[in-house]
């Protein structure tokens, strides 16, 4: 299988871990999205595409509107995106992005974690040099061909490009993906992502057994369940 298989795997349990929270984080990344470019969405594309996003995944209309609302500085809170880097049993690595308005009480609580299992963090760059920062759209259509030499006529480049099962899998550089999506929905009436994701997708995935993998687990778990823990990324192929 090629390269865009086995992010789209990945994306996928990423996806289903994080869905206990999926309003909470919809809600901090359209606050930052808003804060970082205008809180209007029609003058910020990332913010507009952002908020069709959470609609797709049915967020409440209220709650779109608090983060845009906070953004615009109604409330006290402000979000700041911060990432840390551990080192899990056996050859484990993991990733773990935040979405916190209190960062010495989010690094308390991630650290935390990993002590319970005896494992620690990592500096910056200690496990990210060995994953991949990417953009992933997948939506069904059933000719490659056809899409790789689309993108390719209007100058973008993409990493990989897979067809699966009657559905389009595209990885690119994070930067690219407005503009790969400007050009297929040009072109591709009323067309339905299946993943729209930016994340880090490891390189090479490991698998762990035995008391390395009920350790990973129980580390995994600890961390998705702080409220501030956004996405968790690994190279542990999981069940």
């Amino acid at each position: 299988m090629g390269r865009a298989y086995e992010v789209r795997k990945a994306s996928i349990q990423k996806t289903g871990a994080a869905k206990g929270k999926l309003y909470t984080t919809f809600a901090k990344e359209i606050y930052l999205a808003a804060k970082k470019g205008s809180p209007n969405p029609e003058a910020n594309i990332t913010l507009k595409r952002l908020i069709d996003k959470a609609k797709k995944q049915q967020v409440p209309s209220d709650i779109i509107n608090r983060a845009l609302d906070k953004a615009k500085g109604v409330g006290q809170d402000e979000y700041h995106e911060v990432v840390y880097e551990g080192f899990g049993p056996g050859a484990s690595t993991l990733i773990i992005k935040c979405l916190t308005d209190n960062v010495n009480r989010t690094v308390g609580m991630v650290r935390a974690a990993f002590n319970k299992v005896n494992k620690s963090l990592g500096v910056t760059n200690s496990v990210s040099y060995n994953y991949e920062h990417l953009g992933i759209l997948s939506f069904k259509y059933n000719n490659e061909e056809e899409i790789l030499e689309l993108l390719l006529n209007a100058g973008i480049e993409i990493n990989d490009i897979e067809s699966m099962d009657g559905e389009i899998i595209l990885s690119m550089n994070p930067s690219d993906m407005n503009k790969v999506k400007d050009e297929l929905e040009k072109n591709i009436k009323d067309i339905d992502y299946v993943i729209d994701e930016v994340g880090m997708y490891a390189k090479d995935k490991i698998t762990l057994e035995g008391e390395d993998l009920e350790i990973f687990n129980k580390l995994y778990k600890m961390l998705d369940d702080i409220e501030d823990v956004s996405e968790i990324y690994t190279n542990v192929i999981m069940d």
